[in-house]
C-alpha cells in the first residue's frame, strides 16, 4: 500500500500555505495504512484492507482560530480546506490564551518503522494465523481473533517554519480460545511484527480456558487479587487525563489540592516518557513542541503535571510538551504512562497468595465517581481462585467497584513493567500487581 513520501508531505505543506492569507497558518496531515486478518470459529473469514488520509489546516487571523479538514491531498481540494478554514476563524470570538504557534524545534529521534512490518501480505498473516489454529485445534478448542498490521504517518507544519514528521509501524495479535463454560484470552501489539509471538499467546489463553472449566462461584467481597498487565493497564488508563494541568485547574482532577502529598504506596512511581524503548508514539505534541519526559509520580506522591504550551503559561510553568492539537478543551494529555516496575512474577505473586483471586482481563469500565476515581467493571476471560499459593480451578466473573487511589496504596508486590495490551487503547507501560483488599460486588451473569 502507498505511503506518502516526504516530497508529498512537503508539497501538502507549501501548496496549503500558498492558498492562505492567515495571520499563521498549520496543517496537520495524518496518513494510516491498515491490514487485517480476522478468524473464528478455527478459520479465517476475513481479509481487509483501508488507506486513510486526514488532512487539517487550522488558521488564525487576529487572535480567532479555527480547523477545517479534508480525506483529498490534490490542490484544489487543499485550496478548499484552508477557505473552509478561514471563513471559520473570522467569525470565532478571539481566544484569550492564543499564543504564536512556536517556530522550527528540535527532536529526539525515535526509531518506530520496521519496513518487514509495514509490507507483510495478506498471505503471511494466513500463514501465521494457520498455524495458531492448527494448535487450537490439536487442543480440541474453538478460537477467534484478528492478526493486524499497519502504518502510520504523522506531518505537522505552520507558516512559521515549524516542520516534524514521524512514521511507525505496528502489529497486533488478539485471541479469544473457548470452551464449552470457559474462555481465556491473550492480545499484545509492537511496532515490530517479527516481535510479536502469536502461538505463544495462543498457547498461554488456551491453557487459561483450560484451566477455567467448570467455573465454581464465590461470594462477592473484597479479595486478595493478582492484576495480569492487561488487566491493570485497563485500570490505570483512566488516570491519564487526571494528569492534564487543565483538568487540575479546572477542578475535574482526582489530583486537584493533592499534588505533593502521600496518596498511593511508596512502592508506585510514573512517568510519561514517549522516548522510553517500549513505548510508541510521535516525539512532538499537537503543537509540534518536543515532548519531554515528566516524572508524574515519585514513591507514591504525584509530583508533577504535563504542560500545553498555554496552561504553562495560565500556571506558572514550564510546557512539557503535551498539549493536543489546537483549539481543543481539554488542553493536554500525556499518552505515554510508564509505571515502575518490580522483580515478582505473576507465578510468584499466586504462590505467595493464601486465598485471592488471578483476573486475565477486564471490560465494560466506566467511571463512577470521577474525584475518588471510582471504576465499576467487569472480569473476563479467565478469572481463577488461589489457595495455599496455587491455581485450583476457575471461578465465574465479576463485577467490582474499586477506587484507583485505594488500590495503588494497596499494592504489595509488582512485576517486571511491560507493554500491555487491553481492552481499552491505552498506549501504557504497566507490571502485574498483586493488590490487597479489591472489591467485588457481585457475580456477573456473562
Amino acid at each position: 500500500m502507498h505511503r506518502l513520501t516526504q516530497a508529498e508531505l512537503e508539497r501538502i505543506a507549501e501548496q496549503v500555505f500558498r492558498a492562505s492569507d492567515a495571520d499563521e497558518t498549520e496543517v496537520l496531515v495524518e496518513a494510516i495504512t491498515d491490514a487485517l486478518t480476522r478468524f473464528a470459529n478455527n478459520t479465517i473469514h476475513q481479509n481487509v484492507a483501508e488507506q486513510t488520509v486526514h488532512v487539517s489546516v487550522r488558521t488564525v487571523y487576529d487572535g480567532r482560530t479555527a480547523r477545517a479538514a479534508t480525506n483529498r491531498t490534490d490542490a484544489e481540494s487543499l485550496r478548499r480546506v484552508v477557505a473552509a478554514s478561514s471563513a471559520l476563524a473570522r467569525v470565532q470570538p478571539k481566544h484569550p490564551d492564543l499564543l504564536p504557534m512556536p517556530g522550527p524545534q528540535r527532536y529526539r529521534t525515535v526509531q518506530r518503522f520496521f519496513p518487514a512490518t509495514a509490507a507483510a501480505t495478506p498471505e503471511d498473516r494466513a500463514r501465521v494465523v494457520l498455524r495458531v489454529l492448527q494448535r487450537i485445534e490439536r487442543n480440541q478448542q474453538t478460537a477467534a481473533g484478528i492478526l493486524a498490521t499497519g502504518c502510520s504517518q504523522m506531518m505537522l507544519a505552520n507558516s512559521r517554519g515549524l516542520f516534524a514528521s514521524y512514521q511507525q509501524t505496528r502489529a497486533e495479535f488478539s485471541i479469544t480460545v473457548l470452551e464449552p463454560d470457559s474462555s481465556g484470552w491473550q492480545k499484545a501489539n509492537t511496532p515490530d511484527l517479527s516481535a510479536l509471538d502469536p502461538l505463544a499467546l495462543a498457547e498461554h489463553a488456551s491453557h487459561k480456558a483450560a484451566t477455567a472449566r467448570a467455573p465454581r462461584e464465590l461470594e462477592p467481597g473484597r479479595y486478595t487479587v493478582v492484576l495480569e498487565p492487561s488487566a491493570v493497564l485497563d485500570l490505570l488508563g483512566f488516570l491519564s487525563y487526571d494528569f492534564a494541568a487543565t483538568a487540575v485547574l479546572d477542578q475535574r482532577s482526582c489530583f486537584t489540592e493533592r499534588l505533593g502529598k502521600p496518596l498511593f504506596g511508596r512502592n508506585i512511581s510514573l512517568w510519561d516518557d514517549v522516548y522510553h524503548p517500549l513505548q510508541t508514539g510521535a516525539p512532538f505534541d499537537g503543537e509540534g513542541f518536543p515532548r519531554q519526559k515528566v516524572l508524574l509520580v515519585e514513591e507514591g506522591v504525584p509530583r508533577n503535571l504535563v504542560y500545553a504550551r498555554h496552561t504553562a503559561r495560565k500556571m506558572n510553568a514550564r510546557p512539557t510538551g503535551h498539549g493536543l492539537p489546537l483549539p481543543n478543551e481539554l488542553g493536554e494529555a500525556p499518552v505515554n504512562l510508564v509505571w515502575a516496575g518490580g522483580s515478582t512474577s505473576v507465578e510468584e505473586m499466586i504462590a505467595t497468595t493464601s486465598r485471592g483471586i488471578l483476573v486475565t482481563r477486564l471490560w465494560y469500565i466506566r467511571e463512577v465517581d470521577p474525584y475518588e476515581k471510582i471504576l465499576t467493571g467487569m472480569t473476563r476471560d479467565g478469572t481463577f481462585l488461589i489457595e495455599d499459593g496455587r491455581i485450583v480451578c476457575g471461578i465465574r466473573n465479576f463485577r467490582f467497584n474499586q477506587s484507583l487511589l485505594e488500590m495503588l496504596a494497596q499494592v504489595e508486590q509488582l512485576g517486571p513493567a511491560v507493554r500491555a495490551a487491553g481492552e481499552e487503547s491505552f498506549e501504557m507501560v504497566v507490571p502485574a500487581m498483586k493488590v490487597a483488599n479489591f472489591h467485588f460486588t457481585e457475580v456477573t451473569r456473562f
